[in-house]
């Protein structure tokens, strides 16, 4: 995956390192959404909550045209989001041994 970083890197990131942000997107436990807001889907953004490699949990909007990721906005994971993550961990990682 490729990032694009150039034109929101100052203002997406905050405390966040670039590279924890493209971490998050690797976690093979990650979600990836399409929000149904209609806000969201006519600008074809999509969201992302993933863990970075020091455990670190994020939460992204972002665009993607098939080549380039472009980071919106990333910030930590809030506790609504933990907890959503969490949960589908935990459903991905019971499916796997179940089967």
């Amino acid at each position: 995956m490729d990032f694009e970083w150039k034109s929101h890197a100052s203002q997406t990131l905050g405390s966040l390192k670039a590279q924890d942000v493209e971490e998050s997107f690797e976690d093979p436990f990650a979600v990836r959404l399409l929000p149904d807001s209609t806000q969201f889907a006519e600008k074809a953004r999509y969201f992302n909550l993933g863990r970075a490699a020091n455990g670190q949990g994020i939460f992204s909007i972002y665009r993607a045209n098939g080549r380039q990721i472009q980071v919106i906005l990333a910030r930590p994971f809030e506790a609504e989001e933990r907890f959503f993550y969490e949960r589908q961990q935990d459903k991905l990682l019971n499916q796997k041994t179940a089967t």
